[in-house]
Formats: C-alpha cells, structure tokens, sequence
C-alpha cells in the first residue's frame, strides 16, 4: 500500500518485482494540475527529466525516473459522471481497485478489466493494461478523452477521433505529457460467472476458436512440461454481489494456498531448480474445478504475492495455436527451469500507433519467471519464438527492444514522434530508457 512518508523520504525507487532500481534526485506529491505544471515548467528549465511512478507494476524500465519522480497519488476519485451516456471522468492517480465501487455507486462498471487491479488508470492507460475478451480491448481502447500536462507545462484536454494525437495518445507511454485526468466509456454494471477447469492441451487446442467466440472472456493458463491447461471462462449474469462467506473462502484460498503454498514451492524452485518440472505438474494437477459469481471487479482480479518477472508479447491470432504447440513441444523436456505457467488471452484489434495488436484480432502470451531465478535463458528463448511469429511485446513487461525493432513493428512511428517532438520539445519525459529506443528513430523518421 503506498505510503506518502516513504515516497517522501525514499533514497531509492524500485518497481514492483524489484528488478528495476533507481535514485531519483526527488520524489514529489503534486496536489493540482496546476501544482504539477509548476513542477514540469522547472523540471524544463533545469534540463531535467520527469517520470511518474504510479503503482510501480512495471517490468521493464517505463516508469523508472532518471531526475525527477512524480506520483499522483493526491489526484484520485471521479470528477464527474454522465449515468446517461455512460461517460465517467477519473483523476489519473486513481487506483484501479478502487475504480469498481466508485462506479457501482452509480450502477455502471469498467467494460473489461486485467486480473491484477493494483495500478494507476493513468499508468494502465499508458502501457495498454488487458484482460481478455476477443471483441474488448484494452483499457486504453476505453478513453474517449485525455487531459494531460505537455513538457512544457501546458494543460490540454483532447477528444478521441480518428487524428495523429489521438492514436499517440491511445497508448503513449507517458512520452507527450502526464495524464491527469482521463474520460472513460463504461457500461451498465454487471457480473460475471467464473468458471475454471482442467483441460488437456490438445483438445483445448482443438477447441480454442469457438471458445474465445462463444465466452466473454477466455483465459489459458498452460503448464511447462504438463499436458495440463487451466481453462477459465467468464461471462455475464443478471446483477449478483459475490457473498460474504465466499469472500471468506476465496480469500483464504488465495492467502494460504495459491500464495502461501506456491511461495514455497517457488522457494524450493529457487534453491534447487531441477525440482521445477514436479512443481509444475503438480500445480498443474492442483487445478481447481470450481465457479464463483460477483461483480465484475470482484471477479476480475486476482491478488500476486508470489512475486515473478514478466515477460508478455501479442501475436495475431491466426498464429496462436502453431504458437502454442510449438511452445509446449520445446517445453516438454523442461529446459529452462520454469514453473510458472504461461498465460493466454485474446483482445481485439486497437488502431493507437504503439498498441501491440497491430489493429488486428490478437493473442497475449505471458510468460513468468520466480523472482531470484535466471529469466535469461528464457526470456531470451521467448523474444527469438515471439519475433517467428510477429510478436509485439507489452511495453510494461521484459522485453529486448531497439530502436531499430521499434520501427520494424510499428510502421506509424514516426507521426508518434511528430506529436511527442510537439508536445515534449525540451524532452522532459524522455529518460535515458526511452533513449535507446526512440533516439536512432528519431533521427531517421527526419529524413524519411
């Protein structure tokens, strides 16, 4: 939980997996939009750099502050509901697990949400935070406006249309200004029946296009090495609240048996990996057979102690199950010491300019690793099979890209930078991370 004393005083900034480690010159606490243009303009003038943190749940280096760390953590809540047309505009530091009973409230509900709810709507919005859903997007697809504050300190409020700052804005990465605010198209509040169950791969697979056509949501979790996957299916039911007791149980549930257990299964995994293969194909064979019912952001979200490093890549869909059979071949022999499973799920095309989707019917796969535990093989392994089949990574997750690779997967960079040259001329949010991506790109979508 954040704490405004320890951002105060921290020395040290690190994400929420601990492999991302900075020392920001100051750690600041805007109040206002126009405390925070303050900042920005002396952030400019002091030829500094500026990152907002958020909730930190970022694996790769995207929140990580070089100069300047900022959290939006006094700018929460809604400012103003439209119950008729749906549209709900939210302070940007707004957590997301706080987002579900600010809108109840009011009858209306988020359209599709990931299954972690710790991060910022701003940092969700930037990074093209998912759930699954093969005709929902991502959260990002659900911001009908952006107000944010430029690099040079100016406040602008901007409508989706079909227009450059639009798609820049989509997913932006945080590169043309801080979100400070954002307007969301929500729908009537519903709930959701989960159903879980185990399946062997081969017939899931045989059964996976009808499935993600005929769930809201369809999600896999395979196991490395077992013929087992995890199948969950959501979908919408009349109005229910999840009960007390079973709050209890699952709560329970998660504390002391998919995290607690798993914790020390990890650990065991840890300090002898050889251990791996049983671990995997006995959580394999823990699946649970179950269904539970509830709101949706009761249902949604899945609490992560257990903490992992991530690496996460969209490919389009038509390539998912070539993908798939030819993960679980190279994984039956256990190479990489892995145990966690592999996460599956769907989302439709977006058209922002940085979205992974590419505007096309998409599958995500993620891929974890136990923290404390060599990822490197196995990361490496999954950016080569990713690039096969023309896999974009999630910016928010490991991954290995370059300027060069950036161009190749995203054909509408440069108008990215035309608008980010736009609103960030002094490049007050361009961090030495970001460098190694845009800087050659830059240089060259000059002469293009």
């Amino acid at each position: 939980m954040f704490s405004v004393k320890d951002w105060i005083d921290q020395k040290e900034w690190t994400n929420w997996s601990g492999n991302v480690v900075s020392k920001p010159t100051r750690s600041l606490l805007p109040l206002s939009t126009e405390h925070l243009s303050q900042i920005i303009k002396k952030v400019s003038e002091n030829g500094q750099t500026l990152r907002v943190t958020g909730a930190g749940h970022s694996f790769s280096p995207v929140a990580m502050p070089d100069d300047i760390a900022v959290s939006l953590h006094n700018m929460r809540g809604l400012i103003n509901v439209d119950q008729a047309s749906g549209e709900v505009t939210l302070w940007a530091g707004t957590y997301l697990y706080e987002i579900g009973p600010l809108l109840k409230e009011y009858g209306l509900a988020l359209q599709n949400m990931g299954d972690i709810q710790d991060q910022t709507i701003a940092g969700a919005v930037s990074t093209g935070t998912h759930g699954t859903g093969i005709t929902l997007g991502s959260i990002s697809n659900q911001v009908i406006a952006w107000g944010f504050v430029d690099g040079l300190g100016e406040y602008h409020e901007h409508k989706r249309a079909d227009d450059e700052l639009s798609n820049s804005l989509h997913l932006s990465l945080g590169l043309l200004g801080v979100l400070v605010q954002v307007t969301l198209q929500t729908v009537p509040l519903y709930s959701l029946k989960c159903v879980s169950t185990q399946a062997i791969l081969p017939v899931a697979l045989q059964d996976w296009s009808q499935m993600i056509r005929e769930n809201r949501h369809l999600e896999w979790f395979y196991f490395p090495g077992s013929e087992k996957v995890q199948v969950k299916m959501m979908n919408m039911i009349p109005i229910i609240e999840q009960s007390k007791s079973s709050k209890v149980i699952e709560s329970v549930k998660n504390q002391f048996v998919e995290n607690g257990l798993f914790y020390l299964m990890s650990e065991l995994c840890r300090k002898q990996p050889k251990r791996t293969a049983l671990v995997s194909k006995i959580s394999a064979s823990s699946v649970p057979n179950g269904v539970k019912t509830g709101l949706s952001y009761e249902i949604f979200p899945t609490p992560r102690h257990v903490k992992f490093l991530e690496s996460e890549y969209a490919i389009p869909l038509e390539h998912f199950e070539a993908c798939m059979e030819e993960i679980h071949y190279t994984l039956l022999s256990h190479p990489f010491r892995v145990h966690f499973p592999i996460e599956c799920r769907t989302a439709a095309g977006e058209m922002g300019y940085l979205s992974p989707t590419g505007g096309v019917e998409s599958a995500f796969l993620a891929f974890h690793m136990y923290k404390g535990m060599d990822e490197k093989p196995y990361f490496r392994w999954v950016q080569h099979l990713m690039t096969k089949y023309n896999g974009r990574p999630h910016f928010g997750k490991v991954n290995a890209l370059s300027a060069e690779r950036m161009l190749e997967l995203y054909p509408n960079l440069p108008k990215f930078l035309d608008q980010r040259d736009k609103y960030d001329p002094n490049n007050v949010f361009m961090t030495a991370y970001f460098k190694t991506l845009f800087t050659k790109v830059e240089c060259e979508s000059l002469t293009m």
